[in-house]
């Protein structure tokens, strides 16, 4: 019997057990839970000492009569308490003892709570208990080890803080058991024999744990096994060849873990397997024949191991794979043709391996591709991969980043993307401007071509996108102002769009540069509605329209020759977390309405014309002295305003005294310093890796600020 039925025989169960009338809660069950909820720190309404007498009728608890039980021969005598639900119910404090004189109790569900402290002794031994659902909670300490459940099917205290060895005993006396969750604790050490004992066990989860050693020898022998759930341990050493027994399984996951070796090659026996889930681990060697000729298979997802060899899928028997992810091996050969005729494959990540051939043409009739990462694959010639994965006419989300090094991004107004959301071609020195096919992208919601050698002016029809809400063009070479239009993102604005959501695990990753490879987020909705213009060469202001864009959290626009005053109005962008306009050409004051920008906790204005005071309050009483440092402004962490009173002897007065003597010492010998400094600015220029563009940045930058001593 499946976990579901299981689930749908308790509602009917309960639906019977609710149509009972007239039940008087038996008095010894009123006791045991009037002593329950007095152990509570809050308690929940309808029930404890001011409810009704009777407990049969409090929130949660069901009774049934004495009959039903097969106790008394008279229906109308008492009600005894069978089922007590009180989730999410954010109850406090420790489990009472009591609980164990509920000896008809066959469900309860305690779950998304806030109960901590260990599980009484008396919990254990309800003998006609099924269901025993304590998750989310905060629990602790070891399990007691004599637990006598012989009636439990459902046992899941996952979510918690328990510790110790894992409580493999209770299969003992339990062998009915069918659904067994201790993921998400601190069970610790090797898997103790015992599990073998539970022969009926259906779905075993020891997820997010401490455990440690190879797989138990007994949890081959689980012949009716569903679901084995090992991920995020510290298993090692090699799979081994019994995996295999469990023909039964439907979803195997061992991902971030140690497991070593080569994957066996016993998947012929598992002919119900779907999903196989073995990221982050050490495995080496090729795909075994038998894993990638298996007709059952959806998922299949080996990133970051060591895997060699060819990519070699046999499409016509794998007919039900859904996705695919072989991210971070060290595949190397042609780029897999046969693809395509994984007619229902929608989820695609090779990123990350070394290709000795480009994109194939078969990819023209891969219809059923939604998402696909081929970042840091050793590919070329990019105008021939866009002419033929814009045929892929489901494609959403592309990832081509580090790759077609040193090419020119094609301007081919002809291309066409027809549903593309998410577009990442970053890291790879690509040259020329903004390519007018992606002005046909009209459904983007991310683009990124960060890092990459572009130039010319940002085109205005980037304020066209509706959904939008994602912008990273920095690290380019961009010139002239940034376009108004900008400001008229309407994703920006209402936020109020669709999202594509990308299959589980699929790799997106955020702010990548040339020396980290940033941050990984498997959903487009952990992106932070960004605008990310920094490190180019664009001047004018910034538009005080800018403060329309009210929902993005994100706003760089350091690193260019931007001039003008910092607008006001910028206080009207309320999710505001990070404002970076440092190193500018930006005059007059520092508004003081940007106190009112609670969320701000990343904020930089240094090296600019900036004077006057530092607004004092908000978040500003927090932003460190590099936030300003190469500016005229006075206050805060810098020397402080005229007017202004620091005692001799103070923190502060010794820091201003400290910055004057320095500041004199720069008048004294300004001539010195600006030799100096210009010859190390053009020793740094000349070091740069990216040596075009960067010497000429700095040199512009140095003089730039030059100007302003």
């Amino acid at each position: 019997m499946g976990v579901r039925h299981l689930l749908w025989v308790v509602v009917a169960v309960s639906w019977v057990l609710h149509s009972q009338e007239d039940l008087i809660c038996n008095s010894s069950d009123s006791k045991a839970l009037l002593d329950l909820m007095s152990s509570f720190k809050l308690l929940v309404n309808g029930c404890g000492l001011n409810a009704s007498a009777n407990c049969c009728d409090w929130p949660g608890v069901v009774c049934n009569s004495s009959s039903f039980l097969g106790l008394s021969d008279h229906p109308s005598s008492s009600g005894r308490v069978v089922e007590l639900v009180l989730t999410s119910k954010k109850l406090a404090g420790n489990l009472s003892d009591s609980l164990g004189k509920l000896d008809q109790l066959r469900y309860l569900n305690l779950s998304r709570n806030l109960l901590k402290s260990t599980l009484p002794e008396s919990l254990f031994h309800l003998p006609n208990l099924q269901v025993l659902d304590l998750s989310y909670n905060k629990f602790s300490g070891p399990v007691p080890r004599g637990a006598n459940l012989p009636s439990l099917r459902v046992f899941d205290i996952s979510e918690n803080s328990f510790s110790g060895s894992l409580p493999v005993r209770i299969c003992v006396n339990s062998t009915g058991i069918q659904v067994l969750n201790l993921a998400v604790n601190h069970f610790s050490d090797v898997i103790p024999p015992g599990f073998g004992s539970c022969s009926s066990l259906r779905n075993l989860s020891l997820a997010t744990n401490s455990l440690t050693g190879g797989i138990s020898e007994d949890i081959f022998t689980l012949g009716q096994l569903v679901q084995l759930r090992l991920q995020e341990n510290s298993f090692s050493g090699p799979l081994g060849l019994r995996i295999g027994n469990l023909t039964e399984l439907v979803w195997l996951d061992m991902s971030t873990n140690g497991f070593s070796g080569s994957i066996p090659d016993v998947f012929q026996k598992m002919k119900k397997l779907q999903y196989f889930i073995a990221h982050n681990n050490c495995f080496t060697g090729p795909i075994p024949s038998s894993l990638s000729n298996l007709p059952s298979l959806r998922v299949l997802n080996l990133n970051n191991n060591s895997l060699t060899g060819k990519i070699g899928l046999n499409c016509s028997a794998t007919s039900s794979l859904v996705s695919l992810d072989l991210g971070s091996n060290n595949f190397r050969g042609p780029f897999p043709e046969d693809l395509p005729n994984c007619w229902q494959l929608q989820s695609v990540n090779l990123a990350r391996n070394k290709f000795t051939t480009p994109i194939p043409q078969s990819f023209k009739n891969f219809s059923s591709l939604v998402y696909l990462s081929i970042s840091n694959s050793n590919l070329w010639n990019l105008s021939s991969a866009l002419g033929i994965l814009q045929h892929c006419n489901n494609l959403t989300v592309l990832v081509l980043t580090r790759n077609y090094f040193d090419e020119e991004l094609p301007g081919d107004a002809s291309l066409t993307f027809l549903k593309l959301k998410v577009l990442i071609i970053a890291n790879s020195r690509l040259r020329g401007s903004m390519p007018q096919w992606v002005r046909g992208c009209t459904r983007l919601q991310l683009l990124d071509l960060s890092w990459n050698r572009l130039g010319g002016t940002i085109s205005s029809w980037i304020g066209d996108f509706q959904s939008l809400f994602y912008l990273d063009l920095s690290n380019n070479s961009f010139v002239g102002e940034i376009p108004k239009q900008i400001t008229r993102l309407h994703g920006l604005i209402h936020r109020n769009m669709s999202m594509v959501e990308p299959l589980p695990d699929f790799p997106l990753f955020m702010k990548r540069n040339v020396s980290q490879r940033g941050l990984q987020y498997n959903k487009v909705t952990s992106f932070q509605p960004t605008v990310d213009l920094g490190h180019n060469f664009l001047n004018g202001s910034i538009w005080p329209e800018f403060g329309n864009l009210k929902h993005f959290h994100v706003l760089d626009l350091s690193h260019n020759f931007l001039s003008g005053s910092i607008p006001d109005s910028l206080s009207r962008i309320t999710s505001l977390e990070t404002l970076d306009l440092s190193y500018n050409n930006l005059s007059g004051t520092i508004p003081s309405s940007l106190v009112h920008l609670n969320f701000l906790s990343k904020f930089s204005v240094a090296y600019n014309n900036l004077s006057g005071p530092i607004p004092n309050g908000g978040q500003f009483l927090t932003f460190p002295y590099s936030s300003f440092e190469g500016t005229k402004l006075c206050g805060g962490h810098c020397s402080p305003c005229p007017g202004s009173r620091s005692h001799p002897g103070s923190a502060e007065h010794s820091q201003n005294h400290y910055g004057s003597a320095v500041h004199a010492m720069g008048d004294r010998n300004l001539g010195m310093t600006i030799g100096l400094t210009f010859g190390m600015a053009i020793g740094i220029a000349l070091g740069a890796t990216r040596t075009g563009d960067s010497c000429l940045r700095v040199i512009m930058r140095f003089c730039n600020h030059i100007k302003s001593c």
